[in-house]
């Protein structure tokens, strides 16, 4: 195992020679000494919180820092680039990076041709905090010099966010915490309020409030239950808004408030008029008891008749179930024709191997809403096979259209071959993890330097291995992995 799993870092580290190791330093070195030329400022910069998965039923939301270099001569002259965050909240904070390059920059671009992008993820944070984050390039500008840099800033959500609600601190201020607020009124003087209780705490307050307070009462409950009380009002209470403040051991006062609307209770009795008609009634009731049981006699023989014809159906049928399909997640370089190969690839997927296709072509609008790298992350987990297409033959004519899905665009995409490469590559130094992975390639193995690392997954050729392939898809297991990523980019491998 351990040979295994050093095989896999070297094959990593010979991938992506030039992915940064990310450490907390002092002061940059540089500055002690002066520099004829130094490397120009960042073209891009983008801040977004990610959940990562730290234990079973718990989780830790960090900062995922992505940025460009611009491709100009100046990026031979980088060795590291420095990333500083300032966080203004209830409490301040301040920290920085230095991600150095394992090795000095040859080209402006990568060999793919896309620009050189990179990421880091490990700054935590925190709900309702403003943060500002810089970033510049290493060697610094000489002193009394304008030193180039870039900085965004960055205001987080609160415990209601969909992301931060999973925050421990939001968990035990009852971010995930539903009570389930049903609230009537009961009479002029009265309201019904039933709710559900937390594990969390046992007070509450319930306020019923019509522009100003016209009734309250405190609850005490200290198990997981549903929990009913009647409150006094001094008001008009149809329409008005029931409060619901908690008090947990860990956010005191401070907790995350629910609320609800008050209605009127539905009626549980017969009114009053009615009843005169009740001799009317009895003197229909003998003729209706007949009726109702032949009604009910009917019913019961149609209902056994429709079981067992469903029966004889599924039992005529069921060799003929369809496995489900499988979702497969297909990631190709930007020099491979689209519409010449990975449309015919994806027909074939569909049509042969009873596949839900994910292309980033087809989900163009998403990604520019959730960001390349959220996007990929959701993608990771959501599919069941991840495939890398690649073919040798990169001068195949485009001479075929491919059906577009809704929100598709006719420009050609961004290239997200080599950010999904970094994503995936920290997963292929795990042997738990190379059973989600698959390279295919139309024409012979050979893949580029770049990413030899995907010689340790199952690779196919197309068509001579189709069927081979296909059974691979077919029989696939997900498979959820707990434990902490590493927060820092090391063996040559980027982890997101």
């Amino acid at each position: 195992m351990s040979l295994v799993l050093l095989s896999l870092a070297a094959l990593c580290r010979s991938a992506v020679p030039r992915e940064p190791s990310c450490l907390f330093p002092g002061p940059s070195q540089e500055w002690e000494s002066p520099h004829i030329l130094t490397p120009g400022d960042l073209r891009d910069l983008q801040v977004e919180p990610v959940k990562t998965s730290v234990a079973m039923e718990d989780y830790s939301i960090l900062m995922n820092i992505s940025w460009i270099l611009r491709a100009d001569a100046s990026v031979r002259l980088l060795n590291a680039t420095k990333i500083c965050v300032t966080g203004k909240g209830k409490f301040q904070s301040y920290s920085c990076v230095r991600c150095n390059y394992t090795k000095a920059f040859e080209s402006q671009t990568r060999p793919s041709g896309g620009k050189w992008t990179f990421s880091y993820l490990g700054f935590p944070v925190e709900p309702n905090t403003h943060y500002f984050i810089g970033a510049h390039n290493i060697p610094n500008a000489n002193m009394n010099e304008d030193g180039p840099s870039l900085s965004v800033n960055f205001t987080s959500p609160g415990c209601l966010d969909h992301i931060m609600k999973y925050k421990k601190k939001c968990i035990e201020a009852g971010s995930l915490w539903d009570p389930n607020i049903i609230a009537c009124k009961k009479n002029e003087k009265t309201v019904e309020v039933n709710f559900t209780t937390s594990l969390l705490g046992h007070r509450y307050m319930a306020l019923i409030l019509n522009n100003t307070v016209i009734g309250f009462s405190n609850v005490l409950e200290n198990k997981l239950s549903r929990t009913s009380v009647v409150i006094p009002v001094t008001g008009e209470s149809e329409g008005a808004v029931v409060q619901l403040i908690p008090y947990f051991s860990t956010c005191g006062n401070d907790c995350i408030r629910h609320k609800g609307a008050v209605v009127l209770c539905p009626q549980t009795g017969v009114p009053f008029p009615l009843d005169m008609n009740s001799s009317v009634l009895g003197d229909w009731l003998p003729l209706l008891l007949p009726a109702l049981l032949v009604v009910t006699w009917v019913l019961v023989a149609g209902i056994c008749l429709m079981w067992r014809h469903e029966k004889i159906q599924t039992t005529s049928f069921s060799a003929t179930t369809l496995l489900p399909t499988v979702k497969v997640l297909v990631v190709y370089p930007s020099e491979i024709c689209f519409h010449h190969t990975v449309c015919y690839f994806t027909e074939f997927l569909r049509n042969h191997c009873r596949s839900e296709v994910i292309l980033e072509k087809w989900q163009k609008k998403k990604i520019a809403e959730m960001g390349p790298v959220q996007w990929l992350t959701t993608q990771k987990h959501t599919a069941d096979k991840v495939v890398f297409l690649l073919s040798n033959d990169i001068n195949a004519p485009c001479d075929g259209t491919c059906g577009k899905s809704e929100g598709s665009l006719s420009e050609n995409p961004q290239d997200l071959f080599p950010l999904a490469f970094n994503l995936f590559c920290s997963d292929l130094r795990r042997h738990t993890h190379l059973h989600k992975y698959v390279a295919v390639y139309f024409g012979e193995a050979d893949p580029k330097d770049d990413y030899s690392a995907l010689s340790v997954c199952p690779q196919y050729r197309l068509m001579k291995d189709a069927t081979a392939f296909c059974s691979e898809l077919l029989r696939v297991k997900q498979h959820v992995s707990v434990g902490k990523r590493s927060q820092a980019c090391h063996n040559g491998c980027f982890s997101l």
